[in-house]
């Protein structure tokens, strides 16, 4: 018992000091983007009560203090969560962006009175748990002392494979499918958004990791890599926001919402696989843990997508139906794949 309990010991080290940083940065994260959506929406309910509704087209919400305060927690939980990248792998930061979710439920729930259905608080607890096994089991960060050797992993041939794919593909979406199918097909524009989105997410780290260098002395600005990590950043992230935009103003959010979730994490997961090569400092155990505590968290973000318009007790909405807006402007979403062309504006 004592040899095994000896072993024990050895094979689970801890979390490193990095990892603790990036885990509290992610965190924070979630905490503040999920916490901006409840604060957004009642600084738009108040500007609506008072003018032009959102939803109807006004921007009285810009003269809101409370809709700026929202949007300044989100832009707080967003440098957070840039921050994490440059602490932790992104097989530990990526998927805690489910409990952004969580929050916003919960609070929803509280502050707005939003009926929160039991199933939706099960998905809530399958989030908790699975964030919770992908935190425990998460690889440590590995040691990187110049924005250099970032950019040679970037370049080595199995990633360059990997970015060519995910450009060929993009490209073949954009130019030949968007055209025919980006109003119908919901995985089109997804598609997009989820490949550009796990090339996006490597570029933050490299930039993250080389700023937290730069901020420790080290200076790295110096080095023209470090500015292709941030042009690709910005390509990235209009590319993503853009087409992202576009499958929302086609296709119910609440259809949208978890089906990015699992593309863009999963892909994101296996291009730093690829690229920072996590999984080669991890046993088989710890890996197919990380993947069990992925699935669960996946779980849970679709049933709590699923019934976040569900009243205790109803039973579960048609599968195809209108988006309609509430008394205040504001979406009650239903499960549809496509948005009626009779909601559309003229």
């Amino acid at each position: 018992m004592a040899m095994e309990g000896g072993s024990w010991k050895e094979s689970y080290k801890g979390m490193s000091a990095d990892n603790i940083k990036g885990l509290v940065l992610a965190l924070s994260s979630s905490v503040f983007i999920g916490a901006s959506f409840i604060v957004k929406k009642k600084g738009l309910k108040k500007a609506g009560a008072s003018g032009i509704r959102a939803g109807s087209g006004g921007y009285t919400y810009l003269y809101e203090p409370l809709w700026w305060v929202g949007m300044i927690t989100m832009i707080v939980g967003e440098i957070a969560n840039f921050a994490a990248y440059a602490f932790a792998p992104a097989i530990l930061v990526t998927p805690l962006g489910a409990l952004s979710i969580i929050i916003s439920a919960a609070l929803a729930h509280i502050i707005l009175r939003e009926k929160l259905h039991i199933f939706g608080i099960l998905g809530c607890v399958l989030c908790v748990v699975g964030s919770t096994t992908i935190v425990l089991h998460a690889p440590q960060e590995r040691e990187i002392e110049s924005v250099k050797e970032v950019w040679d992993l970037a370049t080595e041939p199995a990633f360059l494979f990997y970015a060519a794919l995910v450009i060929a593909a993009v490209f073949i979406l954009i130019f030949h499918f968007i055209p025919d199918y980006g109003q119908t097909h919901i995985m089109v524009y997804i598609g997009v958004c989820s490949l550009v989105g796990s090339l996006s997410v490597m570029s933050v780290k490299a930039l993250g990791i080389a700023l937290k260098l730069t901020l420790s002395g080290t200076n790295q600005l110096m080095y023209p890599q470090t500015w292709v990590f941030a042009f690709v950043v910005i390509t990235c992230v209009l590319t993503q926001m853009n087409y992202l935009n576009k499958a929302l103003d086609t296709f119910n959010t609440a259809v949208v919402s978890p089906i990015y979730y699992v593309m863009f994490t999963s892909l994101t997961i296996l291009a730093s696989v690829i690229m920072f090569k996590d999984w080669d400092r991890q046993s088989p155990t710890q890996i197919v843990t990380e993947m069990c505590g992925f699935m669960t968290i996946l779980s849970g973000t679709f049933l709590l997508h699923k019934t976040k318009d569900m009243a205790d007790g109803s039973p579960s909405l048609p599968v195809r139906l209108s988006k309609h807006t509430d008394e205040d402007g504001f979406g009650t979403e239903g499960i549809p794949l496509r948005r009626q062309d009779s909601s559309r504006a003229p």
